[in-house]
């Protein structure tokens, strides 16, 4: 029965690899994404480290920068201007969405209807929560939750009745607490530093690479394999005993 388990091994090896690279070099399927990651050499400012592979448009990197959003309809000084070092990890944060071309383990459909996907539990290296949380500290925000739940009711997102801004760490007491629930669990606040090699920055210096390809790479590889690839233990172990 030797045959058996090479054809088995070999089957193995082809679905977890079939089932890694789906996760790998994609764009989610959203209004804004591109299809497929490429080049663009003239992304904006906080979404140049994307430039040589990126998910993203020059247009759509240049809107992550308004403080009323044009991608999506919501501003930023809905209590009162950021400290300009705040606002940059929101920018940052905007090109890290619209532009990684890495976040594929980690994209879940939203749409029931299957038209739209998001992320869900992204985990962010600790530095990235941790200096998001300290330059935010000073600045006002009325609400933990971002995703939903604000006022549009005169064409403009305002806070709801009875919010109240107040500064960042009334409403996120901890850095987890800002990655965690800024975007309902979007991102997720690793205990692991970038240096691990096992959390994603939400940027990078260009000049240094891409960090979160191998990131991507390590949380795609027993992602999702074991659901494909248990029909085959299954058999494997029907011959083993029946051999």
């Amino acid at each position: 029965m030797a045959w058996w388990w090479r054809l088995l091994l070999g089957m193995w090896t082809v679905t977890t690899t079939w089932s890694q690279d789906k996760l790998l070099n994609v764009c989610m399927n959203t209004k804004h994404h591109k299809t497929e990651p490429s080049p663009e050499d003239k992304l904006y400012e906080e979404c140049t480290p994307w430039k040589d592979n990126a998910c993203c448009t020059a247009n759509t990197s240049w809107e992550a920068h308004l403080d009323m959003s044009l991608l999506y309809n919501f501003s930023l000084t809905h209590c009162g201007l950021l400290t300009p070092s705040c606002q940059k990890h929101f920018i940052q944060a905007f090109c890290f969405y619209e532009c990684s071309p890495n976040l594929g383990p980690w994209i879940q459909q939203v749409d029931p209807r299957g038209q739209e996907e998001g992320i869900v539990g992204v985990p962010l290296c600790w530095e990235d929560c941790e200096q998001w949380w300290d330059d935010c500290r000073s600045s006002y925000t009325c609400k933990s939750n971002w995703q939903g739940g604000w006022d549009w009711r005169r064409g403009k997102v305002r806070c709801p009745a009875g919010a109240h801004c107040l500064p960042f760490p009334d409403y996120f007491p901890t850095p987890a607490d800002l990655c965690d629930k800024i975007w309902s669990n979007s991102y997720k606040a690793s205990p692991e530093r970038r240096s691990s090699g096992r959390c994603m920055q939400k940027w990078f210096e260009p000049a240094q690479g891409n960090p979160n390809v191998a990131v991507a790479r390590l949380f795609a590889n027993p992602a999702r394999s074991w659901e494909l690839s248990c029909p085959l233990l299954v058999l494997s172990l029907f011959l083993s005993f029946h051999s």
